[in-house]
């Protein structure tokens, strides 16, 4: 046991020297490199864990320079284009579509993204984006610019989006952009093939209709088989009449080239003669219509035509989705709200079921698809198309609200004083 003892002490004291060894070993080593690099003895210990941090920074280094190349990678696969730009818009980082979108050999990290996009709609896009706080879309048609030729972006469309980065990565904005010419052309051939059939079918289907009067009027000369046939074709020919009217309703206010007329009005006139308008229809149904104004009324700066379209279409919508409902009361109230006149048109009817609250809006879309035939509501889908770009056309918004059986109501906010024209 002593032998043993004696071993193992003989070994640690060999441990112990060959370490110290080692350790002055490479202490001696190190103040040769400190010398040699003129740093003071002192200090030749702090070298390894000098040594030790720069190998860790430079693992680090190596780290994000990684995951920047996956970064940048991704940015350029990528169809939209990308830019990252500091709070002065000089551009700190590009993707490859970017370059190709806005045809430009190379955009130099550094620049003022001015020199890249040579627009100032997207420029001051970026700028509300950074200064608001907050993301930013818009849809852009580039103006010409005075570049080299095959390179000018002039009449292109595109949707460009910016929103700030945090503090924390060096603030500034990204900006993202992508070109939607094709569709913006594709949706202009559409709109303009929707005007012109409109304007094409509505002479002859005048005449049409106009014979088909014409005829009913020797009701007693005609036999009662071909009487009915007048009467569902003069039912169907003002229904096609009905939706070529429609089309071009809505053709005129998305085109945006039609000027609106626009003049002070009462809202509440406007409203009662929409409603004396359909006046054969309340004739067949046991429903009520009541106006809530104020007492000195409301004027609203504005187009009469349109704002008459947009009630008749929203009674009517009422009154037909609640055919044979009895205790229906339509309500059309109005009043000034601040700089805005608030207007509600609701019904206590059916409602409106919420899975088609989010397209009700949608030119031809028309629920309760699970109606019979015999039953069905009879109209254009057209109707609530034409109200919302009736009303955003004067600058206002619309929302809808639908509890079944309780209310459904259309509210609108227009600004009181109409400057768009």
């Amino acid at each position: 046991m002593t032998t043993l003892c004696i071993v193992l002490a003989l070994l640690l004291a060999a441990y112990v020297v060959h370490h110290t060894r080692r350790e002055l070993f490479w202490r001696r080593r190190w103040e040769g490199v400190a010398k040699a690099i003129g740093m003071r003895a002192r200090d030749a210990d702090q070298l390894p864990e000098q040594t030790a941090i720069l190998y860790r920074a430079r693992q680090q280094a190596e780290e994000q320079a990684g995951r920047r190349r996956v970064f940048e990678t991704l940015l350029d696969e990528i169809s939209q284009g990308i830019a990252l730009v500091d709070e002065h818009l000089r551009v700190h980082h590009t993707n490859r579509t970017l370059k190709t979108l806005l045809r430009r050999a190379e955009i130099r990290p550094g620049r003022p993204l001015i020199e890249a996009v040579r627009d100032h709609q997207v420029i001051d896009l970026v700028q509300v984006a950074v200064a608001d706080r907050r993301h930013v879309t818009r849809r852009i048609q580039m103006l010409p610019s005075d570049v080299g030729a095959g390179t000018d972006l002039g009449g292109r469309h595109f949707i460009v989006e910016a929103a700030p980065l945090p503090a924390s990565s060096g603030g500034g904005a990204w900006l993202m952009i992508q070109d939607v010419t094709e569709a913006a052309m594709t949706e202009q051939i559409r709109r303009d093939f929707v005007a012109n059939a409109s304007h094409e079918l509505r002479t002859p289907l005048t005449l049409i209709n106009g014979y088909i009067e014409m005829m009913q009027e020797d009701a007693a000369k005609i036999p009662a088989s071909m009487k009915r046939g007048l009467d569902v074709m003069e039912k169907h020919g003002r229904r096609v009449a009905r939706i070529v009217e429609d089309m071009l309703a809505i053709s005129r206010l998305e085109d945006g080239g039609t000027p609106l007329n626009i003049e002070p009005f009462d809202v509440q006139a406007c409203a009662r003669d929409a409603a004396g308008h359909l006046a054969p229809l309340l004739e067949g149904c046991a429903a009520q219509i009541e106006f809530e104004f104020p007492k000195d009324g409301v004027l609203l700066d504005g187009d009469r035509f349109y704002w008459e379209q947009i009630f008749c279409n929203l009674i009517e919508n009422s009154l037909k989705e609640n055919s044979g409902r009895t205790g229906l009361v339509v309500r059309v109230a109005g009043r000034r709200d601040g700089g805005h006149c608030s207007i509600k048109v609701s019904d206590n009817g059916t409602g409106i079921p919420a899975h088609d609250l989010p397209f009700v809006f949608k030119r031809f879309y028309r629920g309760h698809k699970h109606h019979s035939s015999a039953t069905q509501v009879k109209g254009t889908g057209l109707g609530l198309s034409i109200v919302k770009r009736a009303v955003e056309a004067h600058g206002g918004t619309v929302e809808l609200a639908s509890t079944p059986g309780v209310e459904t109501a259309f509210t609108m906010r227009v600004p009181l004083r109409h400057t768009k024209a």
